[in-house]
C-alpha cells in the first residue's frame, strides 16, 4: 500500500477495534477514524474542494486535526500544516503561496480570538474562499463539516501524489514549503518502524505538534503502519506527557532536546511510573552526550536514541542502530534506514568524500519531498540528481554511523580556522551548571568572526560564572574554539517545533 488512505482503509478492516488514538476523551479505533475521515472527505467536497487543492489546518494535536488531515488526504488534496503560534505574517504568507482554498483553524485558543485575525487577512487572500472554526457549533463549525451527507468521491491516489505541504521553520530566507507526498510520508514512517520494531503492543506519546514531521510522520503515521496506539497530547508540556505517558504505559517516547530537558527537571520533582518505556528517542537538533547519559539514568529501562531527518526527508532518515550502546549515541547519529542513502561531499566542489573527513550529508531515497511548493529554483538547489543536500556537517565512520559536526550556515571562520558551534556547545552542556547552550558566529574585526555562546543555567539562583564556564572550555578545547562571549539567560528562545531558535538569538546581537 502506497498511499495513507489505503493504509488507514486497510487497518480499518483488518483490525476495527484496535484502539489507535487514547487519551482525548474515549479511545478511537482504526475503524472510527477512517469513518470519520470519510464524513471529512464529503464534507470538503460538498464546498468544492478536489484532488490537487490545497487545505490549510492549525490547531493542536487532537483527533479532529487528525480527521482533518486523514480526510483531505483521502480526497488527493494536499494540507498544509500550521502552527497555532503563526499570526498575520506567516500565515498570509503561507496561505497565500501555497493557494489554501480551505482552512481550518480553532476559533479562539489560549484567550486569543482567530476570528478577526482571518477576516483581516482576507482581502489580501483571494484564493482562500473557506475559514471552518474548530469548536465552534455553527455552520462554519468543524462539526458542520463532518455532517455532510453522502459518501464522498472517489479518488485514484498515487506514492506521488502530493500529502503535506509543510513550510520550513525560515530560520534564513524566507519560508520554503516541503511537498510531502504518500509515498515519501510512508516510506519514512516504514522506516522508523523497521529500525525501532514497534507494533501492536507499542504506544508512542504524541508530545511532538502534528503539524510537524515529528509528529504526524514519526508519531501518527509510524503509529499507523505498526498497528501502535498512539497517547495523545493536545500541546506539549513536561508535566502532560510524563502524565500520558505513565497513564498509557507508554513504550516509545519522543521529544527535541529541549523538552527532555523539561521532562527531566519535572521528573526531579515528580513520581511517574515509567517503567514501561522502552525506548527514548530524541531529534530535531544535537543531543549533547550529558543529555543523553541523563535520559538513560532517568529510564533506565529504555534503549536512548538519536533520530535524525528534515521536513524535506518527511521524518527520521537515520536513527541509531538497534544496538548501539549509549557511548555510541553520545558520539553519533546512527546509521541510515532501510532504503536511505547517504554520501558526505565536499561542500565547494560536491567531490564525495571518504570516511572520517567532514563534508555535508547528502540523502536519497523514497521519504524525499518533491521539491518546494512552486519554488523551482529552490527545489533545483535543494534537490541535485535525486540527492538532498541537507545543510548540515558531517562525518562517517568505517562503520557507517554518522558523527554530526553541525549546521553549514552555523560554521563560522574564526582566525582562519572553521568552528562548528554544535561542538563547544557539547562541551558547555557538559558544565554540572549548565542545562542548555546555543552559540552563534558574530562579526569581530580583528578575527572576522568569533563565538557568541547562550547559557541556561540548571538552577536559576545559582548560575556559573562566565569566567568559570570560559575556564572549562579551555581545559576541554582548542583555544580557537573557546567562546570569547557568553551570556547567561533564563531560558532561550524556541521555534514551533521546539528547537533553538537561532536565527532569533542572531538577529538580537547582529541587527540586519
Amino acid at each position: 500500500m502506497t498511499e495513507l488512505s489505503a493504509v488507514l482503509r486497510t487497518a480499518a478492516q483488518q483490525h476495527p477495534d484496535r484502539h489507535f488514538l487514547v487519551g482525548e476523551g474515549d479511545p478511537v479505533t482504526v475503524a472510527d477514524l477512517d469513518a470519520r475521515a470519510d464524513r471529512c472527505a464529503a464534507g470538503l467536497a460538498a464546498r468544492g474542494i478536489a484532488e490537487g487543492d490545497r487545505v490549510g489546518v492549525a490547531g493542536l494535536n487532537t483527533v479532529d486535526w487528525l480527521t482533518l488531515f486523514f480526510g483531505a488526504t483521502r480526497l488527493g488534496a494536499a494540507v498544509v500544516t500550521l502552527n497555532v503560534r503563526y499570526r498575520e505574517t506567516e500565515l498570509e504568507y503561507m496561505l497565500g503561496q501555497s493557494g489554501t482554498r480551505l482552512v481550518v483553524s480553532p476559533a479562539e485558543l489560549a484567550g486569543f480570538d482567530y476570528r478577526p485575525l482571518y477576516a483581516a487577512l482576507a482581502p489580501g487572500l483571494p484564493r482562500l474562499e473557506s475559514v471552518v472554526w474548530f469548536g465552534d457549533e455553527g455552520p462554519d463549525g468543524f462539526a458542520a463539516l463532518l455532517a455532510a451527507d453522502g459518501a464522498p468521491p472517489a479518488v485514484e491516489l498515487s506514492p506521488d501524489t502530493p500529502a503535506v505541504v509543510l513550510y520550513t521553520s525560515g530560520t534564513t530566507g524566507r519560508p520554503k514549503g516541503a511537498v510531502l507526498t504518500h509515498g515519501s510520508l510512508l516510506a519514512s514512517a516504514r522506516g522508523q518502524q523497521h529500525r525501532q520494531d514497534t507494533g501492536p503492543d507499542d504506544v508512542l506519546v504524541a508530545t511532538l505538534p502534528f503539524n510537524h514531521v515529528g509528529g504526524i510522520t514519526c508519531t501518527v503515521i509510524h503509529a499507523l503502519v505498526a498497528g501502535a496506539r498512539v497517547a495523545m497530547v493536545p500541546a506539549f508540556s513536561p508535566a502532560g506527557a510524563l502524565h500520558a505517558a505513565a497513564e498509557h504505559r507508554a513504550t516509545v517516547l519522543a521529544g527535541v532536546p529541549t523538552m527532555y530537558v523539561l521532562m527531566l527537571a519535572e521528573l526531579a520533582k515528580s513520581d511517574h511510573d515509567l517503567s514501561a518505556v522502552r525506548i527514548a528517542v530524541a531529534g530535531g537538533s544535537n543531543v549533547d552526550p550529558p543529555l543523553a547519559r541523563a535520559m538513560a539514568e532517568a529510564f533506565p529501562g529504555a534503549h536512548v536514541e538519536n533520530l535524525y531527518g528534515l521536513s524535506e526527508t518527511s521524518g527520521a532518515c537515520v536513527i541509531s542502530a538497534t544496538g548501539d550502546d549509549l557511548a555510541t549515541v553520545c558520539e553519533t547519529l546512527g546509521t541510515p534506514l532501510d532504503g536511505v542513502e547517504v554520501r558526505v561531499v565536499d561542500p565547494a566542489t560536491g567531490a564525495e568524500l571518504p570516511d572520517g573527513q567532514d563534508g555535508e550529508l547528502q540523502v536519497r531515497g523514497a521519504s524525499l519531498a518533491a521539491g518546494y511548493w512552486e519554488m523551482p529554483d529552490e527545489t533545483a538547489a535543494a534537490f541535485r540528481d535525486g540527492w538532498l543536500g541537507t545543510g548540515d556537517m558531517v562525518s562517517r565512520r568505517p562503520d557507517g554511523h554518522l558523527v554530526l559536526r553541525g549546521r553549514l550556515k552555523e560554521m563560522f571562520l574564526q582566525g582562519g580556522f572553521n568552528v562548528y558551534p554544535v561542538e563547544v556547545e557539547n562541551v558547555l552542556a557538559a558544565h554540572p551548571g549548565v542545562a542548555l547552550a546555543a552559540g552563534i558566529g558574530v562579526p569581530d574585526d580583528v578575527l572576522g568572526e568569533v563565538g557568541l555562546y547562550f547559557v541556561v543555567p540548571r538552577d536559576p539562583d545559582a548560575a556559573p560564572a562566565v569566567p568559570e564556564l570560559l575556564a572549562w572550555c579551555r581545559e576541554r578545547l582548542a583555544d580557537y574554539k573557546v567562546p570569547r562571549r557568553i551570556e547567561v539567560r533564563g531560558e532561550l528562545p524556541t521555534t514551533p517545533a521546539g528547537k533553538i531558535a537561532k536565527a532569533q538569538l542572531r538577529q538580537e546581537v547582529v541587527p540586519s
